[in-house]
């Protein structure tokens, strides 16, 4: 049987060090590639590129995974950029906003993971906080200082969301890894899962067979939280079809 192929928007990093010091790489985690692996499925890098090849790239994919990584240019969702907004990928925002579009047409599953889902949050009409400390109101510890295999807060999950089905449970512990939040969601997404501090952990689109984000990162948790990995195995199954 011929497995789905699902891409994976990467990243540039320079090389701080070694023998080419300031050299740029393409990468992803190593952990997203495992993630769609141990799914039964191949996994592909789509590293930052012109939005001119996104049509393209997208027709050669049975899913998308939007990664993590930069704050999102604040500027796309109407706002200066503030004090304690980090570092910006502008190019790479865009290049993502242009693998959506595509997939959207296509109608191929969608996940987008913690800067992932800031980045369908902004694509679809919404906004984020740039820092937690500007949120007005007590909010737990949303960037952890334990390994990432160890979850550290709990979400709830709402009834009947797609998560809800996937993961068959009302709440769960998961990791956390983010400065930004998400401060507005747009009509056409549902959120499917939030911390006790109201915090936006997941959403959805209830009109598209499988289009989520999440703000934590199932990709670090698919050995030690076994719940988490079929979020993987779901939407798998989806680009099967």
């Amino acid at each position: 049987m011929k497995k789905p192929i699902i891409g994976i928007s990467g990243s540039i990093i320079k090389d701080q060090g070694g023998i080419f010091p300031g050299y740029q790489r393409a990468y992803v985690n190593n952990d997203y590639v495992r993630a769609v692996n141990k799914n039964g499925a191949i996994a592909i890098i789509l590293p930052p590129g012109s939005v001119e090849n996104a049509g393209q790239l997208i027709a050669s994919v049975d899913g998308l995974i939007l990664s993590g990584g930069q704050d999102v240019n604040p500027f796309s969702y109407g706002e200066e950029i503030q004090q304690k907004c980090g570092a910006i990928f502008p190019a790479r925002d865009e290049f993502e906003f242009a693998l959506l579009r595509e997939a959207e047409k296509r109608r191929i599953p969608v996940l987008g993971i913690c800067r992932g889902l800031q980045i369908m949050n902004v694509y679809r009409g919404g906004k984020l906080y740039q820092d937690i400390s500007y949120r007005d109101m007590p909010t737990l510890r949303h960037f952890q200082l334990q390994d990432p295999p160890i979850p550290t807060h709990q979400i709830q999950i709402v009834k009947d969301s797609l998560l809800n089905k996937i993961i068959k449970k009302n709440e769960i512990v998961v990791n956390s890894f983010h400065h930004q939040l998400v401060k507005s969601v747009p009509t056409s997404l549902k959120i499917s899962g939030m911390t006790s501090d109201g915090v936006v952990e997941a959403f959805e689109d209830p009109k598209y067979e499988f289009f989520m984000g999440v703000q934590f990162h199932p990709e670090m948790l698919i050995d030690s939280v076994e719940s988490v990995n079929k979020i993987f195995s779901e939407m798998i199954e989806a680009a099967n079809k």
